[in-house]
């Protein structure tokens, strides 16, 4: 069965945006770019919420962009192809390899495991995450750690006051000072 695993860039405080929205710090420096594409090939499909799908939709043209360095072509290569569900109350139609969820992320995430495919399922965005995680479909939590205190924003993890246990079963720490963190949920 896919695996429904949850990436962000975090700060050590444990947001993902700022108080403003803002999410500047977290621009990656060439290691962390580099393990990102390397993850991005783990990925099947990836459901996100209106917030994250416009911050990605970027990625859709910038081939056209000739300043992009060859790391830069080779995330939009594996980006611009990679299937996504776009899970919004707003958005009447997305672009490029996109489509808008017809249920709810419960819903989707099952006919998404019962669907013949190979890769993860990755969850994007705190709020949609937080949903997922409210119904236990979480499989792993992927945190890119940054050496930063925001003072509050997005938090990465949902406050719902339920208990999940973790498993370590990754780390990596890369000369920028950035830890990646990799914990699997114990069932």
């Amino acid at each position: 069965m896919r695996s429904v695993t949850y990436s962000m860039a975090i700060s050590l405080d444990g947001y993902i945006t700022g108080p403003d929205g803002g999410f500047g710090w977290t621009a990656p420096g060439e290691d962390v770019f580099r393990f990102s594409i390397e993850e991005i090939k783990r990925v099947g499909v990836h459901l996100m919420g209106r917030r994250l799908y416009e911050t990605m939709l970027y990625w859709e043209t910038a081939e056209q962009d000739p300043s992009l360095s060859d790391d830069e072509r080779e995330w939009t290569a594996l980006w611009k192809p990679l299937p996504k569900v776009v899970f919004s109350r707003t958005l009447t139609q997305v672009e490029g390899n996109a489509r808008l969820a017809t249920g709810s992320v419960a819903e989707e995430i099952a006919r998404l495991r019962a669907e013949p495919g190979e890769g993860d399922i990755a969850i994007g965005g705190a709020t949609l995450a937080a949903e997922v995680a409210a119904h236990g479909l979480i499989d792993e939590y992927w945190a890119r750690v940054y050496p930063v205190l925001i003072g509050g924003g997005t938090p990465f993890f949902p406050r719902d006051e339920r208990r999940v246990d973790l498993e370590l079963v990754e780390t990596r720490t890369f000369g920028s000072g950035v830890a990646f963190l990799r914990h699997r949920v114990v069932r």
